[in-house]
């Protein structure tokens, strides 16, 4: 009789272990925490684990995480934002969120937002914004521009051919910058994390 493949509960702890502490434990404490008899049961495991692609070795003779180790499951069915409809994980698509939200790594800062001024585009205090140095910027862009040495983040328009930056509450006033407008990035995306109570709430 055919033993049980335990390797896909066996990853899912250790991407639990790997989001508290943001390091991979060693094969001693592997053993450990998955309940193996011998730390020789937890190589076996990194092995195989290794030739699936979601772990790598470093130079120093440790693991470390793929991008397959960090991808989620992503459901196969669109969740309604109406009547409720079944959801399943099972067999859909596997993807990083940073495949998503993130074009170019080496130029892309994550910047927190403060203040309501675009609560009306859906820009909340507290959000994450994925921002996006070096990119080109156009007219309709929300971007984080430096004002007279301080950050704001805004909608970036033009009157008579000189910059202006818009909020999206109508209790702020829109910002015309008495000298240069320094950009500091594009705003190409953003999220935002809710407490356990809401984010399981459908």
């Amino acid at each position: 009789m055919a033993r049980p493949n335990n390797d896909p509960a066996y990853l899912n702890t250790l991407r639990d272990y790997y989001a508290e502490n943001r390091v991979l434990p060693s094969y001693a404490k592997i053993a450990r925490l998955l309940g193996f008899r011998s730390k020789y049961a937890a190589v076996r495991l990194v092995q195989r684990l290794n030739r699936r692609g979601f772990l790598r070795r470093t130079g120093e003779n440790r693991i470390a995480p793929t991008e397959e180790f960090l991808a989620r499951p992503m459901a196969q069915e669109k969740v309604a934002a109406g009547q409720p409809a079944a959801v399943s994980d099972a067999d859909g698509e596997v993807i990083s969120i940073d495949q998503v939200l993130i074009r170019n790594p080496s130029r892309t800062v994550l910047v927190c937002v403060k203040g309501d001024s675009m609560r009306d585009v859906g820009i909340l205090d507290g959000d994450i914004a994925v921002v996006e140095r070096g990119a080109e910027v156009k007219t309709g862009d929300f971007v984080v521009a430096i004002v007279d040495n301080e950050f704001t983040l805004k909608e970036l328009g033009y009157e008579q051919g000189k910059p202006v930056l818009r909020p999206h509450n109508p209790a702020y006033p829109m910002i015309r910058p008495k000298e240069d407008l320094e950009i500091f990035g594009v705003v190409v995306a953003q999220f935002r994390r809710y407490a356990t109570k809401k984010a399981q709430a459908w």
